[in-house]
Protein backbone atom coordinates (compact mmCIF):
# COMPACT_ATOMS: atom_id res chain seq x y z
CA UNK A 1 0.00 0.00 0.00
CA UNK A 2 2.39 2.82 1.22
CA UNK A 3 5.66 2.46 -0.03
CA UNK A 4 6.96 5.78 0.98
CA UNK A 5 6.47 8.58 3.79
CA UNK A 6 8.29 12.07 3.30
CA UNK A 7 7.76 14.36 6.22
CA UNK A 8 8.59 17.43 4.96
CA UNK A 9 8.42 21.12 6.78
CA UNK A 10 6.88 24.76 5.83
CA UNK A 11 10.12 25.66 4.24
CA UNK A 12 10.04 22.57 1.74
CA UNK A 13 13.05 21.10 3.04
CA UNK A 14 12.29 16.77 3.25
CA UNK A 15 14.29 16.19 6.99
CA UNK A 16 13.14 13.07 7.01
CA UNK A 17 12.10 9.68 4.65
CA UNK A 18 11.08 6.28 5.09
CA UNK A 19 10.91 3.31 2.52
CA UNK A 20 8.72 0.11 2.98
CA UNK A 21 9.37 -1.45 -0.23
CA UNK A 22 11.93 -0.35 -3.01
CA UNK A 23 13.33 3.49 -2.46
CA UNK A 24 11.70 6.40 -4.08
CA UNK A 25 13.39 8.90 -5.37
CA UNK A 26 12.82 12.35 -3.12
CA UNK A 27 12.13 13.73 -7.30
CA UNK A 28 8.32 12.67 -6.51
CA UNK A 29 7.61 15.06 -4.08
CA UNK A 30 8.71 17.90 -7.12
CA UNK A 31 4.55 17.15 -8.28
CA UNK A 32 3.46 18.05 -4.52
CA UNK A 33 5.78 21.73 -4.24
CA UNK A 34 4.25 22.45 -7.64
CA UNK A 35 0.95 21.86 -6.12
CA UNK A 36 2.19 23.98 -2.98
CA UNK A 37 3.00 27.07 -5.13
CA UNK A 38 -0.30 27.14 -6.38
CA UNK A 39 -1.97 26.72 -3.24
CA UNK A 40 -3.45 29.97 -1.57
CA UNK A 41 -2.53 28.67 1.72
CA UNK A 42 -0.79 25.59 3.21
CA UNK A 43 -3.67 24.02 4.36
CA UNK A 44 -5.24 24.16 0.72
CA UNK A 45 -3.31 21.79 -0.77
CA UNK A 46 -4.59 18.87 -2.45
CA UNK A 47 -4.81 15.94 -0.34
CA UNK A 48 -4.35 13.56 -2.97
CA UNK A 49 -2.16 14.36 -6.09
CA UNK A 50 -1.83 12.51 -9.13
CA UNK A 51 1.47 11.70 -11.10
CA UNK A 52 2.43 9.80 -13.98
CA UNK A 53 3.24 6.69 -11.75
CA UNK A 54 2.43 7.24 -8.30
CA UNK A 55 -0.30 9.15 -5.90
CA UNK A 56 0.73 11.26 -3.38
CA UNK A 57 -1.59 11.51 -0.46
CA UNK A 58 -0.67 14.14 2.52
CA UNK A 59 -1.73 15.48 5.55
CA UNK A 60 -0.73 19.23 7.37
CA UNK A 61 -0.12 18.69 11.05
CA UNK A 62 1.64 20.99 13.29
CA UNK A 63 3.56 22.92 10.18
CA UNK A 64 4.55 19.80 9.01
CA UNK A 65 3.47 17.91 5.80
CA UNK A 66 3.24 13.81 5.70
CA UNK A 67 3.90 12.80 2.39
CA UNK A 68 2.75 9.67 1.48
CA UNK A 69 3.81 7.55 -1.76
CA UNK A 70 1.28 5.02 -3.34
CA UNK A 71 1.89 3.04 -6.47
CA UNK A 72 -1.44 1.24 -6.59
CA UNK A 73 -5.16 2.43 -6.17
CA UNK A 74 -6.51 2.80 -2.31
CA UNK A 75 -8.76 4.48 -0.63
CA UNK A 76 -7.23 7.85 0.08
CA UNK A 77 -9.70 8.22 3.45
CA UNK A 78 -7.45 5.11 4.85
CA UNK A 79 -4.39 6.51 4.09
CA UNK A 80 -5.26 10.02 5.63
CA UNK A 81 -6.30 8.49 8.47
CA UNK A 82 -2.67 6.56 8.56
CA UNK A 83 -1.10 9.53 8.38
CA UNK A 84 -3.08 11.61 11.09
CA UNK A 85 -2.61 8.19 13.45
CA UNK A 86 1.55 8.37 12.88
CA UNK A 87 1.08 12.35 13.79
CA UNK A 88 -0.31 11.73 17.11
CA UNK A 89 1.77 8.99 18.05
CA UNK A 90 4.74 11.35 17.88
CA UNK A 91 2.44 13.38 19.71
CA UNK A 92 2.37 11.07 22.57
CA UNK A 93 5.56 10.12 22.53
CA UNK A 94 7.45 13.36 22.16
CA UNK A 95 5.15 15.70 24.11
CA UNK A 96 5.05 17.45 20.30
CA UNK A 97 4.78 16.96 16.52
CA UNK A 98 7.55 19.15 15.37
CA UNK A 99 10.45 19.09 13.35
CA UNK A 100 13.02 19.68 16.62
CA UNK A 101 10.98 16.83 18.45
CA UNK A 102 11.04 14.42 15.83
CA UNK A 103 15.25 15.09 15.04
CA UNK A 104 15.91 14.70 18.12
CA UNK A 105 14.35 11.39 18.86
CA UNK A 106 14.68 10.46 15.06
CA UNK A 107 15.67 6.13 16.14
CA UNK A 108 12.46 6.04 18.01
CA UNK A 109 10.71 7.53 15.29
CA UNK A 110 12.03 4.64 12.59
CA UNK A 111 11.25 2.27 15.11
CA UNK A 112 7.48 3.18 15.23
CA UNK A 113 7.63 3.73 11.39
CA UNK A 114 8.69 0.28 11.15
CA UNK A 115 6.20 -1.09 13.84
CA UNK A 116 3.59 0.77 12.61
CA UNK A 117 3.61 -0.56 8.99
CA UNK A 118 4.68 -3.93 7.86
CA UNK A 119 5.33 -3.94 4.11
CA UNK A 120 3.50 -0.73 3.82
CA UNK A 121 0.82 -1.98 5.43
CA UNK A 122 -0.83 -1.16 9.06
CA UNK A 123 0.09 -3.47 11.64
CA UNK A 124 0.55 -1.60 14.85
CA UNK A 125 -1.16 1.43 15.42
CA UNK A 126 -2.77 1.40 18.81
CA UNK A 127 -0.54 3.44 21.30
CA UNK A 128 -1.13 0.99 24.22
CA UNK A 129 0.76 -1.94 22.33
CA UNK A 130 3.52 0.72 20.65
CA UNK A 131 4.26 1.58 24.18
CA UNK A 132 4.87 -1.91 25.34
CA UNK A 133 6.99 -2.31 21.76
CA UNK A 134 8.96 0.51 21.79
CA UNK A 135 9.52 2.26 25.19
CA UNK A 136 8.84 6.36 25.19
CA UNK A 137 11.77 8.57 25.77
CA UNK A 138 12.91 9.73 29.31
CA UNK A 139 16.08 11.10 30.58
CA UNK A 140 16.44 8.46 32.64
CA UNK A 141 15.95 5.60 29.89
CA UNK A 142 18.57 7.27 27.28
CA UNK A 143 21.49 7.72 30.29
CA UNK A 144 20.91 3.95 31.00
CA UNK A 145 20.96 3.18 27.06
CA UNK A 146 23.67 4.99 26.28
CA UNK A 147 25.90 3.43 28.94
CA UNK A 148 24.75 -0.17 28.48
CA UNK A 149 24.19 -0.10 25.27
CA UNK A 150 20.38 -1.10 24.96
CA UNK A 151 17.65 0.14 22.98
CA UNK A 152 14.17 1.02 23.88
CA UNK A 153 12.57 -2.03 21.92
CA UNK A 154 11.01 -4.04 24.39
CA UNK A 155 11.99 -7.76 24.45
CA UNK A 156 8.74 -9.57 24.66
CA UNK A 157 5.73 -9.51 22.22
CA UNK A 158 2.77 -7.26 23.32
CA UNK A 159 0.49 -9.41 25.69
CA UNK A 160 -2.75 -8.25 23.78
CA UNK A 161 -1.48 -7.52 20.19
CA UNK A 162 -2.39 -11.06 18.76
CA UNK A 163 -5.67 -11.08 21.01
CA UNK A 164 -9.13 -10.15 19.42
CA UNK A 165 -8.68 -6.63 22.03
CA UNK A 166 -5.51 -5.58 20.28
CA UNK A 167 -5.85 -2.14 21.90
CA UNK A 168 -5.57 -3.07 25.84
CA UNK A 169 -2.69 -4.64 27.25
CA UNK A 170 -3.33 -7.69 29.80
CA UNK A 171 -2.43 -7.98 33.21
CA UNK A 172 -3.21 -3.66 34.01
CA UNK A 173 -3.30 -3.31 37.69
CA UNK A 174 -3.68 0.28 39.98
CA UNK A 175 -3.92 0.79 43.24
CA UNK A 176 -7.05 3.07 42.78
CA UNK A 177 -9.54 2.58 39.28
CA UNK A 178 -10.11 6.07 37.97
CA UNK A 179 -11.47 6.74 34.71
CA UNK A 180 -11.79 10.34 33.40
CA UNK A 181 -13.64 12.09 30.17
CA UNK A 182 -12.71 15.73 28.99
CA UNK A 183 -15.90 16.53 26.46
CA UNK A 184 -13.95 19.36 24.22
CA UNK A 185 -16.51 21.41 21.74
CA UNK A 186 -16.06 23.69 19.06
CA UNK A 187 -19.01 25.63 17.41
CA UNK A 188 -18.57 27.75 13.86
CA UNK A 189 -21.14 30.23 13.88
CA UNK A 190 -21.91 32.81 10.71
CA UNK A 191 -23.63 35.83 12.71
CA UNK A 192 -25.11 38.88 10.30
CA UNK A 193 -25.30 42.44 10.78
CA UNK A 194 -28.48 42.24 13.36
CA UNK A 195 -27.00 39.72 15.74
CA UNK A 196 -28.79 36.79 14.19
CA UNK A 197 -26.99 33.42 13.75
CA UNK A 198 -27.05 32.13 10.02
CA UNK A 199 -24.92 29.34 10.65
CA UNK A 200 -23.92 27.26 14.06
CA UNK A 201 -22.65 23.86 14.07
CA UNK A 202 -20.74 21.98 16.78
CA UNK A 203 -17.82 19.41 16.10
CA UNK A 204 -17.04 17.78 19.54
CA UNK A 205 -15.00 15.04 20.78
CA UNK A 206 -14.83 12.98 23.86
CA UNK A 207 -11.49 12.19 25.09
CA UNK A 208 -10.78 9.45 27.92
CA UNK A 209 -7.92 8.94 30.33
CA UNK A 210 -8.73 5.23 31.95
CA UNK A 211 -6.90 3.84 34.77
CA UNK A 212 -8.58 0.93 35.56
CA UNK A 213 -7.12 -2.91 36.47
CA UNK A 214 -8.06 -6.21 34.83
CA UNK A 215 -10.20 -5.98 31.72
CA UNK A 216 -13.15 -3.14 32.49
CA UNK A 217 -16.50 -3.09 30.64
CA UNK A 218 -17.74 0.82 30.22
CA UNK A 219 -20.98 2.14 29.26
CA UNK A 220 -21.64 5.42 27.98
CA UNK A 221 -25.27 6.96 27.32
CA UNK A 222 -26.25 10.87 26.73
CA UNK A 223 -29.39 12.26 27.12
CA UNK A 224 -30.17 12.79 23.84
CA UNK A 225 -28.11 10.61 21.03
CA UNK A 226 -30.25 11.44 18.49
CA UNK A 227 -28.76 14.74 18.13
CA UNK A 228 -25.07 13.22 17.54
CA UNK A 229 -24.32 13.20 13.87
CA UNK A 230 -21.22 11.93 11.82
CA UNK A 231 -20.54 10.22 14.79
CA UNK A 232 -16.41 8.41 14.88
CA UNK A 233 -16.06 5.77 17.28
CA UNK A 234 -12.77 4.26 18.56
CA UNK A 235 -11.90 0.38 17.33
CA UNK A 236 -13.46 -0.60 21.01
CA UNK A 237 -17.09 0.60 20.95
CA UNK A 238 -19.71 -2.25 19.84
CA UNK A 239 -20.94 -0.33 17.29
CA UNK A 240 -24.14 -3.10 17.21
CA UNK A 241 -25.27 -1.57 20.77
CA UNK A 242 -25.13 1.92 19.48
CA UNK A 243 -26.62 1.40 16.63
CA UNK A 244 -29.59 -0.11 18.93
CA UNK A 245 -29.83 1.52 21.87
CA UNK A 246 -27.78 4.84 21.31
CA UNK A 247 -25.07 3.15 24.25
CA UNK A 248 -21.69 3.38 24.08
CA UNK A 249 -20.08 0.11 25.26
CA UNK A 250 -16.88 -0.78 25.32
CA UNK A 251 -13.52 -2.16 27.26
CA UNK A 252 -10.94 0.91 26.99
CA UNK A 253 -7.57 1.01 26.43
CA UNK A 254 -5.28 1.72 28.85
CA UNK A 255 -4.23 5.36 29.29
CA UNK A 256 -5.22 8.41 27.36
CA UNK A 257 -7.29 7.82 23.92
CA UNK A 258 -10.08 9.44 22.17
CA UNK A 259 -13.65 7.67 22.36
CA UNK A 260 -15.36 9.31 19.77
CA UNK A 261 -15.74 12.47 17.64
CA UNK A 262 -19.15 13.84 16.91
CA UNK A 263 -21.12 16.96 15.22
CA UNK A 264 -24.43 18.44 16.48
CA UNK A 265 -26.23 20.23 12.99
CA UNK A 266 -27.20 23.69 12.07
CA UNK A 267 -30.90 22.27 12.30
CA UNK A 268 -30.77 22.09 15.99
CA UNK A 269 -30.58 25.54 18.19
CA UNK A 270 -27.32 26.41 19.21
CA UNK A 271 -26.44 29.25 21.85
CA UNK A 272 -23.67 31.45 20.69
CA UNK A 273 -22.06 33.21 23.68
CA UNK A 274 -20.65 36.44 22.88
CA UNK A 275 -22.02 39.77 21.26
CA UNK A 276 -20.08 41.65 19.03
CA UNK A 277 -20.87 45.62 18.24
CA UNK A 278 -19.22 47.46 15.57
CA UNK A 279 -18.75 50.07 13.53
CA UNK A 280 -16.66 51.16 10.87
CA UNK A 281 -17.31 53.09 8.23
CA UNK A 282 -15.17 54.86 5.32
CA UNK A 283 -15.84 58.20 3.64
CA UNK A 284 -16.07 58.69 -0.08
CA UNK A 285 -12.97 60.80 -1.09
CA UNK A 286 -11.29 60.87 2.25
CA UNK A 287 -8.34 59.28 3.02
CA UNK A 288 -9.72 57.85 6.67
CA UNK A 289 -12.13 56.04 7.84
CA UNK A 290 -13.79 55.28 11.66
CA UNK A 291 -13.28 51.52 13.42
CA UNK A 292 -14.92 50.39 17.21
CA UNK A 293 -15.67 47.09 17.98
CA UNK A 294 -16.69 46.37 21.18
CA UNK A 295 -17.16 42.55 22.08
CA UNK A 296 -19.40 41.03 25.59
CA UNK A 297 -21.02 38.12 26.92
CA UNK A 298 -24.18 36.70 26.81
CA UNK A 299 -25.73 34.33 29.48
CA UNK A 300 -22.57 32.07 30.11
CA UNK A 301 -24.18 30.06 33.23
CA UNK A 302 -21.13 32.22 35.41
CA UNK A 303 -18.42 30.67 33.03
CA UNK A 304 -15.54 33.25 32.32
CA UNK A 305 -14.64 33.72 28.59
CA UNK A 306 -11.36 33.00 27.79
CA UNK A 307 -8.60 33.34 25.27
CA UNK A 308 -10.49 35.64 22.98
CA UNK A 309 -8.76 36.86 20.08
CA UNK A 310 -10.45 39.03 16.95
CA UNK A 311 -8.91 38.85 13.78
CA UNK A 312 -9.83 41.08 11.36
CA UNK A 313 -9.04 41.13 7.51
CA UNK A 314 -9.03 45.09 6.11
CA UNK A 315 -8.86 45.84 2.60
CA UNK A 316 -6.47 46.13 0.70
CA UNK A 317 -6.49 50.03 0.46
CA UNK A 318 -5.66 50.29 3.79
CA UNK A 319 -2.20 51.80 4.71
CA UNK A 320 -2.07 52.06 8.83
CA UNK A 321 -4.41 51.95 11.91
CA UNK A 322 -4.10 54.12 14.94
CA UNK A 323 -6.54 52.58 17.52
CA UNK A 324 -6.68 52.60 21.34
CA UNK A 325 -7.49 49.34 22.75
CA UNK A 326 -9.17 49.12 26.40
CA UNK A 327 -8.24 46.17 27.13
CA UNK A 328 -5.54 43.99 25.73
CA UNK A 329 -3.22 44.64 22.56
CA UNK A 330 -3.54 45.21 19.07
CA UNK A 331 -1.05 44.26 15.58
CA UNK A 332 -1.66 45.16 12.54
CA UNK A 333 0.13 44.07 9.46
CA UNK A 334 0.70 46.17 6.82
CA UNK A 335 1.57 43.54 4.46
CA UNK A 336 -1.25 41.23 4.82
CA UNK A 337 -3.61 43.75 5.77
CA UNK A 338 -4.87 41.63 9.05
CA UNK A 339 -5.48 43.01 12.40
CA UNK A 340 -5.74 41.00 15.38
CA UNK A 341 -6.61 42.43 18.84
CA UNK A 342 -5.54 39.96 21.93
CA UNK A 343 -8.20 40.72 24.28
CA UNK A 344 -7.72 37.93 27.12
CA UNK A 345 -10.27 37.62 29.50
CA UNK A 346 -14.06 39.16 29.11
CA UNK A 347 -15.93 40.05 32.88
CA UNK A 348 -19.06 41.60 32.14
CA UNK A 349 -18.27 44.72 34.31
CA UNK A 350 -15.79 46.21 31.90
CA UNK A 351 -16.12 45.31 28.18
CA UNK A 352 -13.40 45.41 26.11
CA UNK A 353 -13.54 47.39 23.12
CA UNK A 354 -10.99 48.93 20.13
CA UNK A 355 -11.39 52.61 18.72
CA UNK A 356 -9.40 54.50 16.41
CA UNK A 357 -8.57 55.69 12.66
CA UNK A 358 -7.93 53.67 10.01
CA UNK A 359 -5.41 55.25 7.39
CA UNK A 360 -6.16 54.67 4.02
CA UNK A 361 -4.13 55.33 0.28
CA UNK A 362 -4.55 58.66 -0.93
CA UNK A 363 -6.63 59.28 -4.20
CA UNK A 364 -7.88 55.13 -3.57
CA UNK A 365 -11.81 54.63 -4.24
CA UNK A 366 -13.73 53.96 -1.26
CA UNK A 367 -13.74 49.72 -0.68
CA UNK A 368 -17.23 48.39 -1.59
CA UNK A 369 -17.11 46.22 1.49
CA UNK A 370 -16.52 46.05 5.07
CA UNK A 371 -14.85 43.13 6.27
CA UNK A 372 -15.64 40.65 8.15
CA UNK A 373 -14.55 40.14 11.94
CA UNK A 374 -13.25 36.02 13.12
CA UNK A 375 -13.34 35.63 17.03
CA UNK A 376 -11.67 32.96 18.86
CA UNK A 377 -12.06 31.99 22.49
CA UNK A 378 -12.60 29.44 25.20
CA UNK A 379 -15.02 28.50 27.74
CA UNK A 380 -13.52 26.54 30.73
CA UNK A 381 -16.24 23.44 32.35
CA UNK A 382 -19.07 24.59 29.47
CA UNK A 383 -19.99 22.12 26.89
CA UNK A 384 -22.28 24.15 24.75
CA UNK A 385 -24.26 21.48 23.38
CA UNK A 386 -25.76 21.21 27.44
CA UNK A 387 -28.28 23.65 25.83
CA UNK A 388 -29.59 20.16 23.25
CA UNK A 389 -29.26 17.84 25.29
CA UNK A 390 -26.07 16.00 23.76
CA UNK A 391 -23.46 15.38 26.57
CA UNK A 392 -23.06 12.58 28.68
CA UNK A 393 -25.88 11.69 31.46
CA UNK A 394 -24.56 7.97 33.02
CA UNK A 395 -21.53 5.98 33.17
CA UNK A 396 -21.68 2.04 34.40
CA UNK A 397 -18.84 0.10 35.21
CA UNK A 398 -18.44 -3.44 35.03
CA UNK A 399 -15.84 -6.17 35.46
CA UNK A 400 -14.05 -4.40 38.42
CA UNK A 401 -11.32 -5.73 40.55
CA UNK A 402 -12.63 -3.00 43.44
CA UNK A 403 -16.35 -1.62 44.02
CA UNK A 404 -15.51 1.61 45.10
CA UNK A 405 -14.93 3.08 41.11
CA UNK A 406 -18.64 1.54 40.39
CA UNK A 407 -19.87 4.35 43.18
CA UNK A 408 -18.10 7.29 41.99
CA UNK A 409 -18.73 6.38 38.24
CA UNK A 410 -21.59 8.34 37.61
CA UNK A 411 -20.04 11.04 39.77
CA UNK A 412 -17.19 11.71 37.29
CA UNK A 413 -20.27 11.60 34.51
CA UNK A 414 -22.19 14.25 35.69
CA UNK A 415 -18.87 16.40 36.62
CA UNK A 416 -16.84 15.55 33.66
CA UNK A 417 -14.27 18.20 32.97
CA UNK A 418 -15.26 20.18 29.66
CA UNK A 419 -13.35 22.62 27.56
CA UNK A 420 -15.46 24.51 24.72
CA UNK A 421 -13.28 26.45 22.41
CA UNK A 422 -14.97 28.17 19.03
CA UNK A 423 -12.47 28.91 16.49
CA UNK A 424 -14.08 30.49 13.83
CA UNK A 425 -17.38 32.59 15.01
CA UNK A 426 -17.12 35.49 11.89
CA UNK A 427 -19.54 38.65 12.43
CA UNK A 428 -20.55 40.41 8.84
CA UNK A 429 -19.99 44.22 8.72
CA UNK A 430 -21.97 46.32 6.59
Amino acid sequence: MIHSLFLINCSGDIFLEKHWKSVVSQSVCDYFFEAQEKAADVENVPPVISTPHHYLISIYRDKLFFVSVIQTEVPPLFVIEFLHRVADTFQDYFGECSEAAIKDNVVIVYELLEEMLDNGFPLATESNILKELIKPPTILRSVVNSITGSSNVGDTLPTGQLSNIPWRRAGVKYTNNEAYFDVVEEIDAIIDKSGSTVFAEIQGVIDACIKLSGMPDLSLSFMNPRLLDDVSFHPCIRFKRWESERVLSFIPPDGNFRLISYRVSSQNLVAIPVYVKHSISFKENSSCGRFDVTIGPKQNMGKTIEGVTVTVHMPKVVLNMNLTPTQGSYTFDPVTKVLTWDVGKITPQKLPSLKGLVNLQSGAPKPEENPSLNIQFKIQQLAISDTSGAPLSSLAAVDLCHSRFCREAEEHASLFSSLVSYPSLHREGR
